[in-house]
């Protein structure tokens, strides 16, 4: 495993549109581990693929619950709203106050290529909706109702 680095605000790969993940190889699990690595000696509680400079629909999230992997995720369903503030570790030190469902319901795969679901409620369901958004190449500050 290796810590990667994470790109900052301005990098235009943040801004693009990742791509599906077509082959649950080696290379998928050597990133899924090094992403992992990257968030935890970042103190984050998320980071997708796109902020390590790699184009492809996975991201990593840990609510201090164990590590959850996530390959080409999909919310399937939501409900409630919360608006809290929320941080990013492309966007160092910024916090705005965003609007984001209560709770999400994702499907995607594992890192095998098996489909599962997960469904988060508060922090958790905040942390799918901002790092699936990273995938769609959205910042959350896109989302920030505070100025």
């Amino acid at each position: 495993m290796a810590i990667r680095n994470i790109v900052k605000q301005g990098d235009p790969v943040l801004e693009k549109t990742a791509r599906t993940v077509l082959n649950f190889d080696e290379r998928l699990a050597m990133l899924l581990d090094d992403m992992k690595e990257t968030m935890y000696d970042a103190d984050g509680v998320g980071l997708a693929a796109p902020q390590v400079g790699v184009l492809r629909r996975c991201c990593v999230i840990d609510i201090g619950e164990g590590p959850v992997e996530l390959v080409n995720p999909v919310i399937i369903e939501k409900s409630g709203v919360q608006n809290e503030s929320e941080g990013c570790l492309s966007l160092p030190g910024l916090y705005k106050t965003t609007v984001r469902p209560m709770k999400v319901t994702v499907r995607a795969n594992d890192r095998h290529g098996n489909v599962f679901t997960v469904t988060g409620e508060g922090l958790m369901a905040r942390a799918l909706c901002h790092e699936i958004d990273h995938l769609d190449g959205i910042l959350f500050i896109k989302r920030a109702v505070d100025e």
